[in-house]
């Protein structure tokens, strides 16, 4: 199947065609025909897996083969995002794919950056409108911006605006707009309150749901490396240099913690920046323009950044600390691995966090490769005790309640540091277990 076998426009074809792809992925394959009927849809697929493009490219085919039937000028189509960096990459979507449709304007809308740019642009007219829910408020209640016209909703990541508590907003905005429209409404999970949300908003929907709930992506190849939490900052550092990293998406699980990390790899060398909702918009589209541009080497986030953040071949993602709640761990992870690419994702998981990742593990169904690196402590984690069917308590098991063997022990001799005489080439495997992290910058890991 190829991208003008769907139906769409051939300058839509020919957009996509400069982008280097030639055949759809399967929300694509499956969502497009949908959105050309005319249909609303609740779709529902692994996270970097085409999500923007299935939505995006019909809505334009649709908006340029029908003429406005409102007022010139008016918001025809309105895509509501929950963060400003999934704003912008939609917005530049929007702008790749249709760069051969003329007429079509489009503005972003969010917070954290003065109002008056974007009032201008929306005196202006503006045929797409891509914003956050609450500056959008902001320009309704400023009257800066008509939805009386909007014959397209889009709701991208819905799940996420729910979970950050923009549901009263979203169902403010529903309240302005006409009745007759087309409604999409794109998740990466299919969960209760989505469920609820699209039986109020969707009207005889399309339903897609290309992969199971809470999966990673194939693509991804997970490892872990159990190691003491006071030695994590050196042995990222160690990982990121042995092997040459060129760039790495680094998480944690608050502001402070991403700074602290940031001025750490600095100080080991590492060009890096933060990335949290601390920041000014300006130091954030600065850090992420510095990151993909290959000028700093580690971009460290919270995660603000676990969904939006859409960047080519981006080899290898770290959980430095492990998230609060395990779905998020996929949506992290989802940040390499995409558009077909390889990619690699490994978490530091001390003791304190070991049940965080039994979690984890249990949400994703399957036992992650585990390993050690030659010169740091592992975690000396073990599984709790359990009693037999005679009810006698057992002692601590030599293996993980998965079957996989736990770290090994080690003599508690003095560390060798990364940088010192003798030090470690490479992280020892353990045996049966993991491999060492990929040593070149493309996204395919070691072999």
């Amino acid at each position: 199947m190829s991208f003008d076998s769907l139906g769409l426009g051939p300058g839509l074809v020919r957009a996509v065609a400069d982008q280097g792809y030639d055949t759809p992925t399967p929300i694509q394959a499956r969502a497009i025909p949908a959105i050309l009927q005319g249909r609303d849809l609740l779709a529902a697929a692994q996270t970097g897996t085409g999500k923007t493009a299935a939505f995006t490219l019909p809505m334009l085919h649709r908006l340029m083969q029908r003429p406005a039937a409102g007022k010139k000028g008016a918001v025809r189509a309105l895509v509501l995002v929950p963060t400003r960096e999934l704003a912008a990459q939609v917005e530049e979507s929007v702008r790749v794919y249709g760069q051969h449709i003329s007429g079509l304007r489009t503005v972003l809308v969010f917070g954290g950056v003065s109002i008056n740019p974007q009032i201008s642009a929306l005196r202006k007219g503006a045929d797409i409108v891509v914003a956050t829910p609450g500056r959008l408020l902001d320009h309704v209640g400023q009257r800066t911006v008509d939805l009386s016209q909007v014959e397209f909703l889009v709701l991208d990541e819905a799940d996420r605006m729910l979970d950050m508590g923009f549901i009263r907003d979203i169902r403010k905005v529903i309240q302005l707009l006409p009745a007759q429209r087309q409604n999409l409404l794109f998740s990466a999970t299919f969960s209760p309150d989505i469920r609820k949300l699209a039986e109020g908003l969707l009207q005889q929907p399309e339903t897609i749901d290309i992969a199971p709930r809470n999966s990673a992506a194939d693509s991804v190849e997970q490892r872990a490396i159990f190691v003491e939490k006071a030695e994590k900052a050196q042995l990222l550092g160690y990982i990121i240099s042995r092997f040459n990293w060129r760039q790495v998406l680094v998480f944690t699980r608050t502001k402070h913690g991403a700074n602290r990390l940031t001025e750490r790899l600095i100080k080991d060398g590492i060009g890096a920046a933060a990335l949290h909702g601390n920041k000014s918009q300006g130091a954030r589209t600065r850090a992420l323009a510095q990151f993909k541009s290959g000028e700093i080497r580690a971009l460290v986030a919270t995660d603000i950044a676990a969904r939006g953040l859409d960047i080519d071949q981006l080899p290898h993602v770290v959980n430095f600390e492990l998230p609060a709640v395990p779905e998020d761990y996929v949506h992290r992870i989802g940040r390499t691995g995409r558009a077909g690419e390889r990619g690699e994702a490994i978490a530091l998981v001390c003791r304190e966090e070991y049940p965080q990742w039994r979690a984890i593990e249990k949400l994703l169904k399957r036992s992650i490769q585990a390993y050690e690196v030659e010169g740091f402590t592992p975690a000396r984690i073990e599984a709790p005790a359990q009693a037999p069917a005679n009810g006698r308590a057992q002692p601590n098991a030599s293996e993980r309640s998965d079957g996989a063997a736990r770290p090994r022990k080690r003599s508690r001799g003095r560390k060798r540091s990364a940088s010192s005489p003798g030090a470690a080439t490479a992280p020892a495997q353990r045996p049966g277990r993991g491999r060492a992290p990929s040593a070149g910058r493309g996204a395919r890991p070691s072999r």
